[in-house]
Order: structure tokens, then sequence, then C-alpha cells
């Protein structure tokens, strides 16, 4: 969320309460910072002394960018150092131990990246490692995007500050937008730096770690620069995949049946969360008059408050991990994030069926999808989540060019289609390197796509 760094938000889609150095040195951190530093250099802008309002805009966000995050590498100390030392507590040794076997089980379970990722642990003495800024015109579910280095244009914007995202935030609803601020306890930069685990994040129950891992890396898989629903729905395939199959191989019974309540609650607060947003886009939409368009959104999240209490009453039997969320003022900003997170969830899930459930022959399909145009990329992801509700009942679909066709008609419905493991298939004119025993990475020329496969 901060720049060209994709963060996780902490609170909608993670409702379950939470239980009570040295700086990275790698070649891309270097690269990376000289493209920040470069960045600040052209705006000509002073860096010290800015205060809060200059630090939530230009060169001094840029500049908390990049000290903020120095400032948690160079606290972050290697987790095998930390469980060597004999004057560790109990409960660190436990959390640190377990993230040590989640990270081994990313890689060997999950084909996710084996780096230096998650192998140090920084403690940052604060709830939040950073603040999240979203936002969405009044009468509009489309949120704001800013664009960046690296991470291209996204729908969020971070800080390492509370206080200077609040101060972005009053700036926004200045401007008449809806606007949201969400605590993160983790965020990814991509696989350009080594992200430690956090002291933010470590104490959740152990689904919620490894969940919180398992998103993180898979941006580290497929990313791509200006499409925050396709990459945040990927990563949440991902997650959610991943804590299935770690808690179907290490999760006690318990865990294993208070994950699918959680998951049945996290099911019906995003049908919940869909049916209103549908409503509000269709008031939206209409050709009333723009007064009667406020009076309509009102009555429809009057309606979805209501609807939630009798939820929480009724089946849930008093359960109240949301309330926190309904608890805030709501407006657009609320129910367009939730939707960036999972809208093309159920066309990834059945991307992940039709690769036999094999996790790197997964991320070799969403790779090619990831490195089509725009417009062919959604043309897909529509016509995919139109079947996964209408069965084969489509209207004809309009030509979405010769890429996609390729596509559609090279994987078909099967998971027996699919190419060998040591085969893989671009579907676009450009030329991209051939799948070696290591990591594949394929910049795609025409849309930025990042695209690692690890096997």
């Amino acid at each position: 969320m901060i720049a060209w760094l994709k963060s996780r938000r902490a609170e909608s889609l993670a409702p379950e309460p939470a239980l009570a150095g040295r700086a990275a040195a790698r070649n891309g951190s270097r690269r990376l910072l000289a493209i920040l530093c470069g960045t600040l250099l052209i705006t000509g802008c002073g860096l010290f002394g800015t205060g809060i309002g200059r630090l939530s805009e230009g060169a001094g966000y840029y500049w908390q960018t990049i000290s903020g995050h120095l400032s948690i590498l160079q606290r972050a100390e290697p987790v095998g150092e930390l469980l060597a030392q004999g004057s560790l507590d109990a409960r660190t040794r436990q959390r640190l131990e377990l993230a040590t076997r989640i990270r081994r089980f990313a890689v060997t379970d999950l084909s996710l990246p084996d780096n230096g990722s998650y192998t140090r642990f920084a403690d940052i003495k604060q709830p939040f490692v950073t603040w999240g800024v979203v936002a969405a015109p009044e009468l509009s579910l489309r949120l704001t995007q800013w664009c960046f280095p690296v991470a291209g244009c996204v729908t969020y914007r971070g800080y390492y500050s509370l206080e200077a995202a609040e101060a972005y935030a009053s700036g926004l609803a200045g401007q008449g937008l809806d606007v949201q601020i969400n605590g993160v306890p983790a965020y990814s930069t991509l696989g350009w730096l080594d992200d430690p685990l956090l002291s933010t994040f470590i104490n959740y129950p152990d689904a919620e770690v490894a969940r919180l891992v398992f998103h993180e890396l898979a941006h580290q898989v497929v990313y791509v620069p200006g499409d925050s629903m396709f990459n945040e729905s990927f990563a949440t395939t991902v997650e959610q995949l991943g804590v299935e199959r770690w808690l179907e191989l290490n999760g006690t019974p318990e865990q294993r049946l208070g994950y699918r309540q959680q998951r049945l609650r996290r099911d019906a607060f995003l049908e919940l969360l869909g049916r209103h947003r549908d409503k509000l886009a269709a008031v939206y939409a209409s050709a009333i008059p723009d007064e009667e368009k406020r009076e309509g959104k009102r009555l429809v999240f009057d309606a979805l408050k209501t609807e939630y209490q009798q939820m929480r009453q009724g089946p849930w039997a008093g359960f109240a991990g949301y309330d926190r969320w309904f608890g805030r003022p709501l407006g657009n900003a609320h129910l367009g994030s939730v939707a960036t997170y999972t809208t093309w969830v159920p066309v990834f899930r059945q991307l992940f069926d039709e690769s036999g459930d094999d996790f790197a022959r997964f991320y070799l399909k969403v790779g090619e999808l990831a490195a089509l145009d725009r417009a062919e990329r959604q043309a897909f992801l529509v016509r995919r989540s139109d079947r996964l509700i209408d069965g084969d009942a489509l209207n004809p679909a309009p030509d979405r060019g010769p890429a996609l066709r390729r596509l559609e008609e090279a994987r078909g419905t099967g998971a027996q289609e699919l190419p060998a493991r040591d085969q893989v298939v671009h579907l676009r004119d450009e030329k991209v390197p051939s799948p070696s025993p290591g990591q594949i990475h394929a910049r795609e020329q025409s849309t930025g796509a990042t695209i690692r496969a690890y096997r």
C-alpha cells in the first residue's frame, strides 16, 4: 500500500481477534532505492523538516516510505540467530519456530519463492507497520488510484505514521471523497527486498500468520502493475488455498474446525457486502438527481448495517468479529476495497482446479493470463466469472483478440490439457526466457507484468 510497497489490509478479510538487526543488502534493494531516490531528486523538494502535512504528499511521501522501510530492515534480526539465544522468551521462541515451519511449507508445498523473505524478525513496537488510505468518489464505487514507480497505479496509499495518513485522508475528505484508513500488519516489496516477519502479526493465530505470509509471497510470483484487483484476488486465492493445505497437514482438529467456521462467516460477510454493493451500483448508475442518489446511498448502507446485526444475532450466535468494520462510518471506499481483494477469487480457484491442484502449474496459468493486455485479461476473467454463475448458458461473447482465444483453446477445461511442467506456453508475440531449473522471471513487454514461477 505504500507507493512501491504492496501492503495487506488488517481488518476486512481477517476478522478473528489476534492473540495477545541487520539491513537487507541485495542488488534489487539498491536498484529500487535508486529509483526512489531519483524520483525524489526530480521533485526538487526538500526532505527534512517537512512536518506531517508534507509527509503526506510529494517528496515527503517518498522520503517517509524509504526511511520507514529502512528503519524496519535495520531492526530485523535473522530468525536462526534469535532462536539460538538462550535468553529468548518462550512465547517469542514458539512463534518464530511456527513461522519458520510456515515459511518452509510455503516453498515445499505451495511452490512459493525460496528466498530471504520472512527469515528475519523485527519487533517494531507498534500495533501496525503502516496505515493505508483508500478513497472513492461520493457517488461511485470506483476507487481512486495513485501511480508510483515499480508498483504502477494502485488503489491504496500507505504511511508509516498514523498522523500522516490521517492528514492525507482529511485532505481527500475535504474534496468530497469517501475515505477509509486501515491498519496494516504486513506488506510486500514484491521481491525487491527480503521482507521480515513483524511483531505486528507474529502473535496472530497460527492460520492468520500462515495466511499473511502466503499472501505476501504470492505477490512475488505474479504482479501486474496497475491492476490491483487482479493482484489482490490472486494473492487472496493463494492464501486461502495455502491455509487450507497447511491446516490439512499440520493443523489440529480444533484449528480445522475453527477455520471452516471462519470461512463460512467470511463468505456470508462477502455475500452480504456484494448484494449491497450491487444495489449501490444501480443507484449510482441511475438517471435520478444527485440528491436522490445520496438518499438512496444512505438507505442502502442503513439496510446493510441492519442485515449485519440480524446475521450477527441469528446464524452467527453473537460472533462480533466484524463489528469493528461496521463500527466506522461506512462509505464507497469500504465496499470498494473489499471488492479489490475478492472479486476474481472464484475464477482463480477454478484455474487452480484445472491445474490439478498443482501450485506450480497454477502459477504458470496465472502468469500467462497476466501477460495478456488488460482488456483481454479482463474479458477472460469476466467470461470465467459468468461461467461460474451461469454454467454454460452464456451469451455469445465479443471477439477478445487472438491471444485470449489461444489461451482458452490451449487450456480448455481440464488439467490433463496442460503442458508438461517443463514447458511454458507464453501466449503473446514478445520473446520471453525459456524456463530453467531455477526461477523463471519474465517481464512482459506491453503490460509490464512480473511473472515468477518456482519449482
